[in-house]
């Protein structure tokens, strides 16, 4: 509140008749450009994609950081100067007609210069006037400017970059500043000619950091380098357009995937990066905290013995089980005393291999031999599927999204050894039910790129492909053709123009070339196949009532192929555990899993998004190498 003298001062310099007005407080204004939060500095996107390219805020003063992306140093005319005679250094003005002999002597020698004045004046000089020396007429030469420095600079924040202008002088004598140095400034705004590129630049009046560079050993030069030489400076291409653009749009992806399952009551479950569970489908990478010297010491004869612990302890589960069952039943006393009688000798078999194991871990001290971290075979996970599916079980729908691990050695343009999956699961859920979340997701995304990185989509129509834009349009606004594979065989077969490497038939998988053919020249359009062969899907996937398919699915769009799947899971535990003996899987690998069919069963159905696969189809790039962060590949780690 103002205070009582001014209020009073306000008073008395009113005429009387004139009401009282008390000025009241008012809150601090909302700057302009808001700095970041934890930074005293502006992030660039905040000016550079306002609607009227930053114009609006000239003439405010800011700080700016960022990366060198162009340097170019430019000299201002020198003014008009004068000339210097080279004999004596006379001055001359530029124009000035050449200097006579008479003046060079009246410069050089005083007494000239007197005896002149005396002639040329009036004669009423007195006899004895003092000679008194001419003033110089030397003067100095005018250093040229100092030159300017235009610098375009980037933060990451955006595409386009902001002009930067420096002029050097005592204060900056700072000079060059190399592509790639790092520059921290106090400025101000101000407007360019409207015929440029750019609208606005930022005159700096006060450097506060400068990151240098060594600029012959740095990379990112001005020539415009591959992706695939980028993929060596994994560390460093982040600070090429090319790579932020592709960064800043899977960024946004990543915030489209937990909003879409936030706002449809989905929960974020983290799943294990460690995991026992092998699903049998494929190659996996092995943990293990002993150096290659010391697993060679291990004896596998002793490891087998600890395996079979493992067995019979899971049969002693089992068995308890079984006699809960026959109790509970109380038909049949014969059963159930044999039952009794088998867990005994089931436990005294469990209880001699426990002394063994014992005598193991003795004999691994004694012989100094190290015993590995985990007790068991570790892998890394290559699907969280499973153990997403015990979280359904109780929560409802539920969602993970996180590395997977692939230790595949062949050389593909979709895959890589590390990538990030989407897993969503659905409790009382069928399989219709999880293609249709799965499409809902797959357009959000689609729409979530359009309507967010509209800049960045830009630039991938400029540089990468033309068409992205229009082809992300055309999935929100399609609707998905859905056939079973027997469809998709059959269709397949019926192409007389078209010769496959692999001829479709039953029994045989759809390739990428059936796939793409099917999305770009039969429909046109997304493709969702379903109920394919049992033989191609996991051991969990639901058996449909012909015993020959299961209730699974692809999803299929034009370009990138295949990059969802999804599946219902098996709910009947006598089928679950049918179809893990048939494949030989190690089934103590699987109580726990099993143990969702035996308490409180459910139908429940989900899908996997490859999302490194959705960030390649919004870019239109076809590598997945060059959109995910530090790819890892087959003999290929960087850093």
């Amino acid at each position: 509140m103002a205070s009582q003298e001014s209020l009073a001062s306000l008073k008395s310099n009113k005429p009387s008749e004139e009401p009282e007005t008390i000025p009241l407080e008012t809150e601090p204004s909302t700057p302009l450009i808001p700095s970041s939060k934890y930074s005293n500095r502006v992030v660039l996107r905040t000016i550079i994609e306002r609607s009227d390219g930053g114009v609006g805020l000239v003439g405010e003063t800011i700080v700016i950081g960022g990366w060198v992306k162009s340097s170019r140093e430019v000299r201002k005319d020198p003014p008009p100067q004068l000339q210097s005679d080279d004999n004596d250094g006379i001055v001359v003005p530029p124009g000035h007609k050449e200097v006579s002999c008479m003046d060079i002597l009246q410069n050089r020698v005083p007494i000239f210069r007197s005896i002149s004045n005396i002639f040329r004046g009036s004669g009423n000089y007195p006899a004895r006037a003092k000679l008194q020396p001419a003033p110089s007429k030397r003067v100095a030469i005018s250093k040229p400017p100092p030159p300017i420095l235009n610098l375009l600079v980037s933060d990451g924040s955006c595409v386009d970059s902001l002009q930067v202008t420096i002029e050097f002088s005592d204060d900056f004598p700072i000079r060059p500043l190399p592509i790639g140095t790092c520059i921290l400034a106090e400025g101000v705004l101000s407007q360019l000619p409207a015929q440029g590129k750019h609208s606005i630049e930022f005159k700096v009046n006060k450097i506060l950091h400068i990151g240098t560079v060594e600029d012959d050993k740095y990379i990112l030069s001005k020539k415009r380098l591959p992706l695939e030489t980028l993929r060596d400076y994994s560390h460093l291409r982040p600070r090429t357009t090319t790579v932020a653009s592709f960064m800043r749009i899977r960024s946004a992806l990543t915030f489209a995937t937990h909003t879409f399952f936030q706002v449809n009551g989905f929960f974020s479950v983290e799943v294990p990066i460690l995991t026992t569970t092998d699903e049998g489908f494929s190659a996996k990478f092995q943990v293990t905290s002993l150096s290659d010297k010391e697993v060679k010491k291990e004896e596998p004869k002793i490891t087998g013995d600890t395996e079979a612990l493992k067995v019979v302890k899971a049969a002693i589960k089992e068995k308890n089980n079984l006699i809960q069952q026959l109790q509970r039943s109380d038909s049949d006393r014969e059963a159930l005393l044999a039952a009794e009688q088998d867990l005994l000798k089931t436990k005294q078999l469990a209880s001699q291999l426990e002394e063994k194991e014992k005598l193991r871990l003795e004999t691994l001290k004694a012989a100094n031999i190290p015993e590995d971290f985990f007790s068991q075979h570790t892998y890394l996970t290559v699907s969280g599927v499973l153990h997403l599916e015990s979280y359904a079980c109780g929560l409802g729908n539920v969602y993970s999204f996180g590395p997977r691990f692939l230790a595949d050695r062949r050389i593909s343009t979709k895959q890589a050894a590390e990538m990030w999956m989407v897993e969503a699961e659905m409790a009382f859920s069928e399989l219709e039910d999880a293609m249709n979340c799965a499409e809902d997701y797959f357009k959000f995304l689609c729409k979530w790129v359009l309507e967010n990185c509209s800049t960045d989509m830009k630039f991938v129509s400029r540089r990468i492909d033309k068409t992205r834009t229009n082809l992300l349009e055309a999935m929100i606004s399609s609707s998905y053709e859905r056939i079973t594979y027997m469809e998709a065989v059959n269709v397949l077969k019926k192409v007389a123009d078209r010769k496959f490497e692999t001829e479709p038939e039953w029994g045989t998988e759809l390739t990428s070339q059936h796939l793409s053919y099917l999305v770009d020249e039969i429909y046109k359009k997304p493709v969702i196949v379903y109920n394919f062969p049992k033989e191609f899907k996991p051991f969990y996937v639901r058996l449909n009532d012909d015993g020959k398919t299961v209730a699974a699915f692809d999803m299929v769009a034009p370009t990138v192929g295949k990059f969802i799947t999804g599946s219902q899971k098996e709910e009947r535990f006598d089928l679950l555990n049918e179809r893990i003996n048939e494949l030989g899987l190690p089934k103590e690998q699987y109580e726990w899993y099993l143990d969702l069919r035996r308490y409180g069963t459910v139908k429940h159905s989900g899908f996997t998004l490859g999302f490194d696969l959705m960030v390649l189809f919004a870019t239109g790039l076809p590598d997945v190498r060059d959109v995910i962060p530090f790819p890892r590949s087959s003999g290929k780690v960087n850093n």
